[in-house]
């Protein structure tokens, strides 16, 4: 005979297995798009939009599987993380690739410029945790 305390066992450890694989594969996928523009060395626009995808994007991952771990301190909203880690999310969208768009103009012998750089909506995988968030690109 088998003993009932033994199946138990067994089938809280299935149980922890499902739900652990349904906890990893529940990341929310993200679209984000990043512009700025400088106008004669001077920052005249920065643009971040960050929304929700609403269809599942294709994980046919043109970028490198490089991921960018950001601490959230307990905040959930997205833009909010990226904010306070500016710095580190723009270094690691200049890794990605980027747009650059240069004009250089001169009349009457003044010089005016303007350089805009620009990432394309792209897809990111994130994954929100107690202490960190983990962004990686997908397409």
């Amino acid at each position: 005979m088998r003993s009932r305390d033994r199946d138990r066992s067994f089938l809280l450890s299935i149980y922890s297995i499902v739900l652990l694989h349904s906890l990893a594969l529940s990341a929310s996928e993200y679209l984000i798009s990043y512009r700025y523009t400088v106008k004669d060395a001077i920052l005249y626009n920065e643009t971040l939009s960050i929304s929700h995808a609403m269809k599942k994007c294709d994980e046919k991952n043109t970028f490198t599987k490089e991921e960018l771990v950001l601490e959230n301190g307990g905040i959930t909203n997205l833009q909010t993380i990226i904010s306070k880690n500016t710095n580190e999310f723009i270094d690691y969208i200049h890794k990605l690739g980027m747009h650059i768009q240069h004009k250089d103009l001169t009349v009457n012998l003044q010089n005016a410029s303007t350089t805009v750089l620009t990432l394309k909506t792209s897809c990111f995988k994130v994954d929100f945790n107690d202490t960190f968030v983990r962004i990686v690109p997908l397409k």
